[in-house]
Order: C-alpha cells, then structure tokens, then sequence
C-alpha cells in the first residue's frame, strides 16, 4: 500500500466503456499529482488490483523466474494483476491474489536497450514495426537517425557518452533559466553511473561512428543515480547540456512524427503511442499495464523499477531505441508526452513515466 493513498486521492473518474473504445482509457493521476508513478483511474476495482499487487510484488518477485509485476486490463474490462516470467512453466503462480485474478505473461527477461555490440551499421528511418502494419514506409529522413547529422541535430537520433555504444536523443528540454539540454537514460548519457558531470556527449554514438571531440553536442549536466543494490529505482534518466543551443533542434526526422508538445499526459490502459528512435525509427503501440515492478538487467547488475509503463508489441522497440521520447499517438492529446523509453524485452517495452523525469531535472520539453 506504499502509494495507494496517495492515488486514491487523487485519481479522476472515468468510464470503463471509454477505457474500452481505444481512446485513452481509464484517465490517470494528473501531471502534478505522482509524477513518480503511472495510475490507473476509478475504473471498477482497479485501486483494489494496484493495493493487492504493490502487497504480494515482493514475495512474487523471489520467486524464481519471476522478473515483474503490473495491472492490466482483461478483454471484458476487469483489472487484472499481470505476472512477467523468463519462461513458460514457473511453478507455484497463483491464479487470485486476495479475488483479484492474475495472469501470467512469459516475457523473457527485461534489459535495458542500448545498442549492443555487434557490427555498426543502420537499421532506423523506416518507420520500422510496432503497430504501423498496412502503411506505407515514409520517404527517407535528410537525416539517418545511424548516422552523423547535420547541426541542428534533430531528436530521436544516435548519440551517447562516448564509452557507450549507442542510444537516443529522446527531446529537446529547457530548464527556467533557458538553458537548452538533450534528454536521454543514464545508461545513455552517463554509462550507468560510471560517467562524471562535465563528460563529452556525443552525436552519433560511437558505436555509429561517433567520436569525441569531433562529433561533441554537450556535456553530462545531472543524472538519476541508479541503485542495483536492490532498492527501487523510478527513472533511468541524464541530460546533456547543449554546448551551443542552436545544434539541437526539436523535432524528429522528416519521416517522424515532428515535433513533440509541451505539455505532458499521464499514461492509460489502452493508450495509442508513438515513438522515434535510433534503431527502428517512427513505431506504433498501445499502453498494456500501468504501475509495473520489474528488474531490469544492466551491465552493471540488476535494478529494481516501480511504478512504470508497459507497452506492447514488443516490435515498438529495439536495442538503440533507448532514451526515446513516447508521445500520443492521435486524438487530441496527439504529440504530448507520456513516456522516456529505457528496456525492454522481445515481448514488451518498458518506459518511465514522463513526468517524474522532467521534475527530477526541473525541466520541461522544449515542443509545441
């Protein structure tokens, strides 16, 4: 029950048949209320699915193969506490937890998702997978999101500390004193918490060719420290100070869905999202689970996240995508923040919610 008051507080009451339809469903706590958690709305039971997972997540987490927890939705509406596993057949799984029904989802494990080490070479631009099926591919960006690009470097790109392989520019954000910074995961920026304040930040990233002082845009400004000690962690989060503002822009690629907005929402079940990333470009997908718990595998161990965002196909994201930017996908909300993408698994992705990075680093996004 660690966070349930403070939901119960605050949560906005919303139709379950609107949770239902494809638009955003189940509206969730404001921007301002928990910025550290995504919060499921006063749909029926669902406060009750949140206080029953956040009590038996512990327990559920030492058993072994067990790699998260989250709540979800089933077909016919009624909240569900989901169970993430390596594998098929983990034993002893329950099918309630204190009559609130549990599904079980063989994941495999969750890892962050910079580029791995391999051969360099392209892979984004082509509004890859992820919920874009029957659409046509759109026309090559001026700029190759593998690749060098030209200044102003546009967001959803290659770049990294330079002892890292590669990840994504995800936005242009702005602090009160107008300073201008890139936003991306510490695994990105300050190689989980290996890197020091003040170290080059470079676009591409090196394992895109990438090199430092040449290919420099800014320098690491602040970062969430991550604990792998077995505490919870809520973002994977650094920004780069922009050396000279002017070298960053604000908008995806041409091929990408432009430029993000300013305003923030707080992800829903169901809700239609888009990304642009370094690997597989522009991609599509929905919101599947909200207030997740799962361990994530760095090289530096295992971290612990609380209160995230589960998106799904698994096709949204990719090794390099890491540090994109996820925004509404249409409707009224089209382009506004919900997410900064950090892991995933060939089943699903894993995103923090937006709002607690932004006030971890009192900036706001530089959009629309």
């Amino acid at each position: 029950m660690r966070h349930l008051w403070e939901f119960i507080r605050t949560v906005v009451s919303v139709s379950l048949l609107v949770a239902l339809t494809g638009t955003p469903a189940l509206a969730l706590v404001g921007a301002g209320d928990a910025p550290g958690l995504a919060r499921a709305g006063d749909a029926p039971g669902v406060a009750r699915a949140i206080e029953v997972q956040e009590s038996h997540t512990p327990s559920l987490l030492n058993v072994q193969g067990v790699v998260g927890t989250a709540v979800g939705l089933r077909a016919d509406g009624a909240p569900v506490i989901k169970i993430y596993t390596e594998d098929p057949g983990v034993g002893g799984l329950p099918n309630h937890l204190d009559g609130v029904p549990v599904v079980v989802e063989v994941t495999g494990k969750i890892f962050i998702l910079p580029k791995p080490p391999g051969t360099p070479g392209g892979g984004g631009g082509n509004g890859g997978g992820g919920g874009g099926g029957g659409e046509e591919d759109p026309p090559s960006p001026e700029c190759d999101p593998t690749a060098k690009c030209d200044r102003p470097v546009p967001i959803g790109v290659s770049t990294g500390h330079p002892s890292i392989t590669a990840g994504t520019i995800g936005a242009r954000v702005i602090d009160g004193s107008g300073n201008v910074y890139a936003l991306s995961n510490n695994h990105v920026y300050a190689n989980e918490n290996l890197a020091s304040i003040g170290d080059a930040v470079i676009q591409p990233g090196t394992y895109d060719g990438g090199t430092s002082p040449a290919d420099d845009i800014g320098t690491l400004s602040a970062y969430k420290y991550l604990d792998f000690t077995g505490g919870d962690n809520t973002i994977d989060a650094a920004i780069a100070i922009i050396t000279k503002p002017g070298d960053l822009g604000n908008s995806t690629p041409s091929n990408g869905y432009g430029t993000p907005k300013s305003t923030t929402v707080v992800a829903s079940f169901g809700l239609k999202v888009m990304k642009y990333g370094r690997t597989t470009g522009q991609t599509k997908g929905r919101v599947d689970a909200i207030n997740a718990t799962v361990n994530v595998g760095y090289s530096s161990g295992t971290a612990r996240f609380v209160g995230q965002i589960i998106i799904k196909p698994g096709g949204f994201s990719a090794g390099g995508d890491s540090g994109s930017l996820i925004v509404v996908e249409k409707g009224a909300d089209k382009r506004k923040p919900v997410g900064l993408l950090f892991a995933g698994s060939p089943i699903l992705t894993v995103a923090n919610p937006i709002d607690a990075v932004l006030e971890e680093f009192g900036v706001t996004i530089d959009g629309e």
